[in-house]
């Protein structure tokens, strides 16, 4: 996965220390269908993700991320949930705690295709036979597929 010039300018500075970034994940639906790839670093099925870049909203980083992973054009309907992803620590020791904004996303046109090398396969999944999604994406698209067009957050008193 290439790892944005700001991350590499951020990495030469702090090292492999914990870096905390804001993630979103685009949930594209299409009719009964919803838009996943199959990651090329770990073979995980999953919605588009991406990380948001300096200065740039959320919901943009979305769009930007679905059109540069899949090929797809989307319209950002509305956050579906907010949470933090257990810290990750790569296999280069450095370790990312993501802050991460899933989106429901609407499909406005293009035709799937692993078009940045992020995805080894794209393509569309229908919702009522949905199979091999870990868990974690698959609380993702369930928030996001939920009939409430209001945001979840985790935690909070």
């Amino acid at each position: 996965m290439p790892t944005p010039d700001f991350v590499l300018d951020l990495r030469r500075k702090i090292g492999t220390d914990p870096l905390p970034l804001v993630g979103v994940t685009a949930v594209v639906v299409r009719g009964d269908q919803v838009l996943l790839g199959r990651r090329s670093d770990n073979g995980w099925l999953t919605p588009i993700t991406g990380i948001v870049d300096p200065g740039e909203e959320p919901a943009d980083a979305a769009a930007r991320e679905t059109l540069e992973e899949a090929g797809v054009i989307c319209r950002v309907e509305h956050l579906a949930w907010v949470h933090q992803i257990p810290r990750i620590t790569y296999a280069n020791g450095d370790q990312a705690d993501y802050l991460d904004l899933t989106f429901r996303c609407s499909w406005v046109s293009g035709e799937p295709f692993p078009a940045d090398g992020e995805m080894t396969e794209v393509g569309w999944y229908d919702l009522a036979t949905l199979s091999g999604v870990n868990s974690d994406m698959r609380s993702r698209l369930d928030a996001a597929l939920a009939d409430s067009s209001a945001a979840r957050f985790e935690g909070g008193r």
